[in-house]
């Protein structure tokens, strides 16, 4: 069984479409880890297909926020910009599903999902020591999370503690990650929509626990096309000009 794991995909209907491009016929199931709409153009289009393709999703920060349950007054002036667009773009049936996403962690398929920390899904997991909680407390050796849109990880193992820097070069479409038994860990697909990793490529990953192994991808889009509809949209130049730099 080989799980796509999508993240972030904050409303970039061209990357995803890139991203199932890639991989099809190459996973049988798909999770998601929130963060479904948010700083991009296609909140619907983006939203309706992973209704479509019956990917197994929590909730992120921004389908909150667009969903209207959070307070926004703590987003910074281009991020809030974004989500009041969003919610008024959403059809009615994507906001009630969006309304509707459960909240992490999840189990399934064998490993547990969170869009930010394990303990608290607002919050970003970028140091080791952020991290060793998640690894210590999840109920499964692999949780899979989201929010940084840093693709890569942490594993853990008798007070062992490493950061695993798995990404694919410029050149390649994947890096392989062995799965070793015994250890715990907490990795991080990257972002699909809006990649902040330094590589503007969309990133996923595909797990494959029969066969020990995580995939991290990267596939190229049409950066400009999106651009062309956000600025259509009047949406923030700063969240226009980043797709480009991935940061």
């Amino acid at each position: 069984m080989r799980t796509l794991v999508l993240s972030d995909l904050h409303a970039n209907m061209s990357a995803l479409d890139a991203v199932l491009e890639a991989v099809k016929g190459r996973w049988d199931s798909c999770v998601c880890l929130g963060d479904v709409v948010g700083y991009g153009p296609d909140p619907n289009e983006v939203t309706s297909r992973l209704r479509e393709i019956r990917a197994e999703t929590i909730r992120g920060n921004h389908d909150k926020a667009a969903a209207g349950l959070m307070d926004t007054s703590d987003f910074n002036p281009v991020a809030k910009a974004a989500v009041d667009w969003t919610r008024s773009q959403l059809l009615p049936d994507n906001l009630a599903w969006l309304a509707a996403l459960p909240q992490g962690p999840l189990e399934t398929a064998g490993v547990v999902l969170v869009h930010g920390a394990f303990q608290d899904e607002d919050e970003y997991v970028f140091t080791p020591e952020q991290a060793l909680d998640g690894l210590l407390d999840s109920t499964a050796a692999i949780t899979l999370f989201g929010h940084t849109h840093h693709q890569g990880g942490f594993s853990y193992q008798d007070s062992n503690l490493e950061v695993l820097q798995i990404r694919p070069r410029a050149t390649e479409s994947f890096a392989a990650l062995r799965i070793n038994s015994g250890r715990r860990y907490l990795l991080n697909p990257g972002s699909i929509g809006q990649p902040r990793d330094g590589d503007p490529r969309a990133a996923f990953a595909i797990a494959d626990l029969e066969n020990n192994t995580v995939e991290f991808w990267r596939v190229q889009y049409d950066i400009s096309a999106v651009q062309e509809r956000m600025r259509r949209a009047h949406l923030p130049e700063a969240l226009v000009q980043r797709l480009v730099v991935g940061r």
